[in-house]
Formats: structure tokens, C-alpha cells, sequence
């Protein structure tokens, strides 16, 4: 069996907890066990793309969670959708991805951090039955919660298997 990674950064939430509480928790979780996966690589670690299949790298998914953190945070929740994107160009697809030739790691490590900070904040004042709107239609802040957790914890699945093939370090 894989040992789960040991980091007091992380802690998994309590088995019982106030729902608000209990998403809240599962997705800092699931954000940190993202961060800890990619940490202690070098740059070209973080950028190879090991299933020559996939634009999927470590560095990749961490600029592609910044982007789903500002896009149901920032434009659903919060109603701006005319939120920028941080690297994503409409007109390319998957181009928070690929190429990343010229990403800076620190510099991305820090949007992302912000864009997760941006979104407790939008989420701090409102109640999980709370809406914005999405696709024209009300989305509630317990629906944003639970899908960022799976959104998170589907591309931890992802990193799990690339940082395995980038160096065979493994854990969850």
C-alpha cells in the first residue's frame, strides 16, 4: 500500500465536521497535496510531460488549477466574467498547459497561491446556498465547493502518476 504523504502542511480532515467546515478542509487538502507533488523537482522535472500522449506536466496542472480557481471563484461566484486569464488564450486550447518553455515556477507557484487566496475571500461572506451564475444559470457555492474538490483531487490523481514516472516518488 502507498503511505500517504506526511507534511504538516497537510492534515485530512476529521471524519465528522459541519459541512461547511468538512469542504472547506477536503479542498485546502486536496490544493496542498497538488503543491506538495511538485515540490522538490527541478524546473524540467516539473515541465516534462512523461506520456508523450498528454500536454499533462506537474508545472501545467498547477497554472491550469490557478485558471479553475478563477473561473468558478472569480467569474462564477463572484460574477466577473470578464476576469482575465492568467495564461489561458481562448484562442489556443489547453495553452495554460503548453508550452511552458518560458514559465517561471516561483512566479507561477505565486499566482496560483493568490488566485487561491482570492477565492477564500470571495467565499469567506457567503453561505454554501449562496449562488452565482453559470452557464445563465444559479450555481451555489456548495456546488463550486464539491466540484473544486474534484477537479482537484482528479488531477492529483493525474500528478500522483506523472511525479511516479518523473522520479518514481510516490505517496498520496
Amino acid at each position: 500500500m502507498v503511505e500517504d504523504i506526511a507534511d504538516p502542511r497537510r492534515t485530512e480532515p476529521p471524519y465528522v465536521a459541519p459541512e461547511r467546515a468538512m469542504l472547506e478542509r477536503w479542498l485546502e487538502f486536496h490544493r496542498t497535496t497538488l503543491v506538495l507533488k511538485c515540490e522538490g523537482l527541478d524546473d524540467a522535472s516539473r515541465k516534462s510531460r512523461p506520456v508523450h500522449s498528454s500536454k499533462l506536466s506537474l508545472h501545467g496542472l498547477l497554472r491550469h488549477m490557478a485558471e479553475v480557481e478563477r473561473n468558478w471563484f472569480r467569474r462564477t461566484l463572484l460574477g466577473e466574467p470578464d476576469a482575465p486569464p492568467i495564461w489561458y488564450d481562448p484562442a489556443v486550447e489547453d495553452s495554460e498547459l503548453v508550452p511552458l518553455d518560458d514559465a517561471d515556477w516561483d512566479a507561477d507557484l505565486v499566482a496560483w497561491h493568490q488566485e487561491c487566496e482570492h477565492s477564500r475571500a470571495a467565499a469567506a461572506g457567503r453561505t454554501l446556498d449562496d449562488t452565482g451564475r453559470r452557464d445563465g444559470e444559479p450555481c451555489s457555492l456548495r456546488w463550486i465547493y464539491v466540484h473544486m474538490i474534484e477537479e482537484y483531487a482528479r488531477h492529483n490523481g493525474h500528478a500522483d502518476l506523472i511525479r511516479e514516472m518523473v522520479d518514481g516518488a510516490v505517496g498520496w
